[in-house]
């Protein structure tokens, strides 16, 4: 399966979004649509269900003849208390914890937040039926920043410390192949 990742576009609000359920702004509507601008074809289009993806995946599969999948799997990471603050509100009173999840994702929760390992096993369970569902194909998956971040350093094979190292830019288009073997690889 060849799985090209789409990242959502600026949203109205900043900080971190996780499960807020944020609309793209009009800079976010113009990112996303010159990503998918020369790419392509698509044979499947699968979205996260929050509107800064669904939204867009929507229009893009009126234009391209396709049903949307919507994927709850790979909705953003919950970030618990944090959601809705920038980094630097979170840095007033909580600086201590905000550096142990930047430094190890893995081994710090935000407050009240999804642990990452559940995350990584939410997301890559559905990778996997996606592959399931539609193996030797090409699937455009519109989706946030975390998810593509997990996915790429899994095809890059990074220590789970380096997970939020991975630059992920508002409208970034990836593309990624899951081998048989249910492995991922970025091609360039």
């Amino acid at each position: 399966m060849i799985l090209d990742l789409l990242r959502h576009g600026e949203t109205e609000q900043g900080g971190l979004r996780g499960s807020l359920d944020d609309a793209l702004t009009d800079k976010g509507w113009a990112q996303m649509r010159s990503a998918v601008a020369e790419a392509g074809p698509w044979q499947v289009l699968v979205s996260s269900p929050l509107q800064r993806c669904a939204r867009f995946a929507d229009e893009l599969g009126r234009r391209l003849d396709l049903t949307v999948q919507r994927e709850a799997g790979l909705q953003e990471l919950h970030f618990g208390d944090w959601e809705g603050r920038s980094a630097a509100q979170i840095m007033e009173d909580q600086a201590d914890a905000l550096g142990r999840f930047w430094a190890d994702p893995y081994a710090c929760t935000p407050p009240n937040g999804e642990p990452v390992q559940a995350f990584a096993e939410r997301v890559l369970a559905a990778v996997e039926r996606l592959s399931r569902q539609h193996a030797g194909k090409r699937v455009l998956l519109v989706t946030h920043g975390g998810v593509m971040r997990l996915l790429l350093a899994r095809a890059r094979g990074l220590p789970k410390e380096q997970l939020l190292q991975v630059e992920v830019g508002h409208g970034a288009l990836v593309r990624l192949v899951m081998g048989g073997d249910g492995q991922l690889a970025e091609e360039h």
